[in-house]
């Protein structure tokens, strides 16, 4: 629709009321506004945004994030959900290097005194060497002493261990966080726990590889949360009261999507944002083969797509959206085989295989196989016949929904067949095509290139007719040559009250399907009798039964109404 004329015609009825407007009475005033407001409606209030639109980045030429990479988290944002910062008790603490101990032992080894751990993670023991107590809680150091006690020989001791700097810190966090300010703690807590503390870094303004560690006004470490989110590895400070964590502002970044294991907003130090970089951190699947680039260069919009090998010498800029992509077939597709067979069912074949090629790996039993009746059941297939079922289901809606009336009667008609319309079409969203490919006919089957996922099926030789869809009792009879039509259907108890006895299909073995007045029943064969469409509209008749065919074509299966 031309909406050029709502543009034009907008300000001037704007214009023309606001003159009248100081005249007007208070209330009368109050009246026309929310006339006004009515008549221009959403489409007038687009043309009033248009002028600050027009101002917006995105109109400037600037890349901006759409599509599901504007949605992708910061790499490593899961960090912060309040486990690293729930408080510990002092017992449940780990010890870090400069941590002091209060240790007695008496028994056969007496001590009394203050152990400190030193750089390497060991208390001293006297005789006996160094104890790893780095990491450890204070139940496990006193198991950790006891043990080194018990190889040295000696078993009759007391231990007990008392953290002597067991007294809280508070420590300052800033910059880009979510809540800035003074937090208390231990002085074993880790960064990760104070920065969780703060309510975590920025997801839009802060860097998670820029983290400072200020003591006194000056920098005595600095952090990067990458390899501790991929490797697990983060420096261990005791933390002092009074210390500053500062988080930095947001490095370049750029957003990853597509086959890949990590999908987020990566960010990168200077000089550092390359391509070969980028798929170190995404992780790319292994059926990844190329890779597409937007994003802005010198003010231009800039796209590019490369095989991933070309793409890891690639500088990438901030604000560069990637997308990791399978586009490159294999030299081979997998096969499957279903029905009456002995061996594999699972054949792996070259792209450009067909039917033939594999028919003589497929062991069958011989006297169970029905070879007439094969057929193929392909996932594309069964795609197209769902959009045909949902494409018919829609225009059955639409032509219900917009259908007029004239008179209440007609209408009490169109409302109750809306509502079968709609308890029909929801039932039919629910069939599953199963996509059958028929390529026999006559006892000939023809030579058809295969697909990736197909699967072969050979149905198993029957004696018998099934009947089902608006019968009494659906089940399968014993075929016999003399039987006609009307003698299944009287097997299966006759037809319902429902039953259209002028539209009954017949399925053959191999997929194929014919109306009985058509063809002669044979022994496999399955009987579909259809329900009858009951509507004064004769479009909506032929729209839902048209459906029913589809459906019943595609599923072998009869829904109700």
């Amino acid at each position: 629709m031309d909406t050029a004329p709502l543009f034009r015609h907008a300000a001037p009825r704007r214009a023309g009321a606001a003159a009248w407007l100081p005249v007007l009475a208070p209330r009368l005033a109050l009246a026309l506004l929310l006339v006004l407001a009515v008549l221009l409606g959403p489409a007038r209030s687009s043309a009033l945004a248009a002028p600050s639109e027009a101002k917006s980045p995105a109109s400037s030429g600037a890349a901006l994030p759409t599509g599901a990479a504007a949605d992708l988290p910061p790499f490593a944002a899961n960090l912060f959900q309040g486990n690293f910062g729930q408080a510990r008790s002092a017992e449940a603490r780990e010890l870090a290097p400069g941590d002091r101990l209060v240790l007695r032992l008496w028994g056969d080894r007496n001590y009394d005194g203050v152990a400190t751990v030193n750089d390497a993670g060991d208390i001293e023991l006297q005789d006996l060497g160094g104890v790893p107590v780095a990491g450890l809680a204070q139940a496990q150091v006193t198991e950790a002493i006891r043990s080194k006690l018990s190889a040295a020989g000696v078993e009759n001791v007391q231990v007990y261990v008392s953290p002597m700097d067991g007294r809280p810190v508070s420590v300052f966090v800033t910059g880009f966080v979510m809540k800035p300010g003074r937090y208390g703690g231990s002085p074993s807590d880790s960064v990760l726990a104070f920065l969780d503390r703060a309510g975590g870094i920025d997801p839009r303004r802060g860097s998670y590889r820029t983290i400072r560690l200020l003591r006194g006004g000056a920098e005595i470490g600095s952090f990067d949360l990458y390899p501790f989110a991929l490797k697990g590895a983060l420096p261990l400070v005791r933390l002092q009261d009074g210390d500053t964590i500062v988080v930095g502002e947001k490095g370049p970044a750029v957003s990853a999507s597509g086959e890949i294991r990590n999908a987020a907003r990566f960010e990168f130090r200077k000089g550092e944002a390359t391509g070969a970089r980028l798929a170190e951190m995404a992780d790319p699947l292994a059926t990844a083969s190329h890779a597409s680039i937007v994003g802005t260069r010198n003010g231009a919009p800039f796209n590019l797509y490369l095989p991933l090998r070309e793409f890891r010498t690639l500088p990438l800029a901030d604000g560069d959206r990637v997308e990791f992509l399978a586009d490159t077939p294999g030299d081979t597709i997998m096969v499957e085989v279903q029905g009456a067979i002995r061996g594999a069912s699972r054949f792996p074949l070259k792209r450009t295989a067909r039917l033939r090629d594999v028919q003589q790996y497929i062991a069958v039993d011989a006297d169970r196989a029905d070879l007439t009746g094969l057929y193929i059941k392909r996932r594309s297939v069964a795609a197209r016949q769902k959009r045909a079922i949902e494409d018919a289901l829609r225009r059955l809606e639409e032509s219900s929904f917009t259908a007029t009336s004239s008179s209440p009667e007609e209408a009490q008609i169109r409302n109750h067949e809306a509502e079968m319309i709609g308890k029909f079409a929801e039932k039919a969203r629910n069939v599953t095509p199963e996509g059958i490919v028929v390529v026999g006919s006559g006892g000939k089957v023809a030579d058809i290139a295969l697909e990736d996922g197909d699967v072969i099926v050979i149905p198993e030789k029957s004696d018998v007719v099934l009947v089902t869809g608006e019968v009494v009792m659906p089940q399968a009879i014993v075929w016999n040559g003399d039987k006609r039509l009307k003698d299944y259907v009287r097997g299966a108890g006759g037809y319902t009250n429902r039953a259209d006895t002028g539209t009954i299909l017949l399925v053959r073995p191999n997929g194929e399907v014919f109306r009985t007045a058509d063809t002669t029943i044979a022994a496999g064969d399955q009987l579909l009798v259809l329900p009858r469409v009951d509507s004064k509209n004769l479009q909506t008749v032929k729209d839902m039964s048209q459906i029913l065919y589809q459906i019943a074509v595609a599923t072998k299966v009869v829904i109700g109404l």
